[in-house]
């Protein structure tokens, strides 16, 4: 691999060096073939559940509407980042242009704060369906599901759009190596000639919102959700409430406990291994797993699924 470590001044540096998994030619070649599998898999997945989702009639109700939307959402994700890495694989330079990694960045971070919400209002929606049924299809109607959804994606893309555009007007300076297999705030903001604290506190203040703020949420309607199905008198329907909420409790789990790891820690300083490890985890992980979750754990989408495939 080609690593130019060169001095470059704001005026000349136009590309940044993704490290990404510093490894030998059999190595780089072996990961390509290991990330495009699982990156074919996450696209068929997903692509999978959304396609049940609009030809199932059944399956037209706010729950698994959100879903489809989540599931779409999860493509995306996975996207803004595994194209990249995989050319970078075959790179012999690692190279990548000034705006494709403020592109990158932007779009990572935005689906990542979309899929907080998402994960959000679908506990919500699980929190109306055991703990108002009876009015659960008055208040979650066609119209209101429509609402969060687009709520979700605005909000997700508006989030970070003024900081990271400031960030991208800053100077840098140095060898432009990332060691990171994408475009991260912290290796980046270490490559600006002038401390920015101002804007490091703006960043680090906006940050850890849409994963808190959410997060909150989703434990407050399930904390509602349990102590209404602690209530139920039989055995056998309080399995069937938890059932609703296994999937969605699954992903949230493997999700915001990966992210956690990563941002939520004592410290702020990871070294690079674990930092590529864990944003691997959330990043491209997560999102092959979730359509097999909930798959899994779900009769209407098994058989939704079945009848898709042919089966």
């Amino acid at each position: 691999m080609k690593v130019s470590s060169t001095t470059n001044t704001s005026s000349t540096i136009s590309s940044f060096i993704l490290l990404g998994f510093p490894c030998s030619r059999e190595g780089q070649l072996l990961l390509f073939g290991l990330f495009s599998v699982l990156y074919l898999l996450t696209l068929m997945g997903n692509g999978s559940i959304i396609c049940a989702v609009c030809w199932d009639q059944r399956l037209h109700t706010p729950m698994y509407i959100l879903l489809a939307n989540f599931s779409f959402l999860e493509i995306w994700y996975v996207t803004s980042t595994v194209p990249n890495m995989l050319a970078n694989f075959l790179s012999d330079t690692k190279v990548i242009s000034f705006s494709g990694c403020f592109l990158q960045f932007y779009f990572f971070f935005s689906l990542g704060s979309t899929e907080c919400f998402f994960l959000a209002i679908m506990a919500f929606d699980r929190y109306l369906a055991i703990c108002r049924p009876l009015h659960y299809p008055t208040i979650m109607t066609g119209r209101l599901c429509a609402r969060l959804v687009v709520s979700c994606w605005v909000l997700g893309f508006f989030w970070f759009l003024i900081p990271i555009i400031i960030i991208s007007q800053m100077s840098f300076c140095g060898s432009r190596i990332i060691d990171h297999f994408l475009c991260d705030p912290g290796p980046l903001l270490a490559l600006t000639c002038k401390k920015a604290p101002v804007v490091e506190l703006v960043f680090s203040t906006l940050s850890p919102l849409p994963l808190i703020i959410p997060f909150l949420f989703i434990m407050g309607s399930y904390t509602l959700v349990l102590r209404a199905v602690l209530k139920v008198p039989s055995t056998a329907g309080r399995r069937k409430a938890f059932s609703t909420c296994g999937s969605h409790l699954a992903v949230v789990s493997l999700f915001y406990g990966s992210v956690m790891v990563m941002y939520g820690s004592p410290t702020s300083e990871h070294e690079a291994g674990t930092q590529k490890i864990v944003t691997l985890f959330y990043s491209v992980v997560t999102p092959l797993l979730n359509p097999v979750i909930y798959s899994l754990r779900n009769k209407d989408m098994k058989h939704a699924l079945k009848k898709l495939l042919g089966i």
